[in-house]
């Protein structure tokens, strides 16, 4: 995988890893990110996926493929809270 997804995916893999929806209910964590499930997750966690899609499409997107994707910083929210 191309080094520029994989902070936003560590990020959203230690989210669900967090969210009540694997430590209390015992869902996996791709049972999480479905219908009806992923209504139960945080914000924080719905915001991730969607950045997450966002990142995979803009490696599709021609306009941006020889620009590449924008650097997310996730590492400094992820220490901060």
């Amino acid at each position: 995988m191309p080094s520029s997804c994989k902070d936003i995916r560590a990020a959203l893999a230690v989210c669900l890893q967090n969210s009540d929806c694997v430590l209390i209910h015992r869902n996996t964590p791709a049972d999480c990110l479905r219908q009806p499930l992923s209504d139960t997750l945080p914000t924080t966690c719905l915001q991730l996926k969607r950045g997450y899609g966002e990142c995979k499409r803009g490696m599709i997107d021609m306009r941006k493929r020889f620009r590449g994707n924008k650097p997310i910083a996730v590492s400094t929210e992820l220490e901060a809270g």
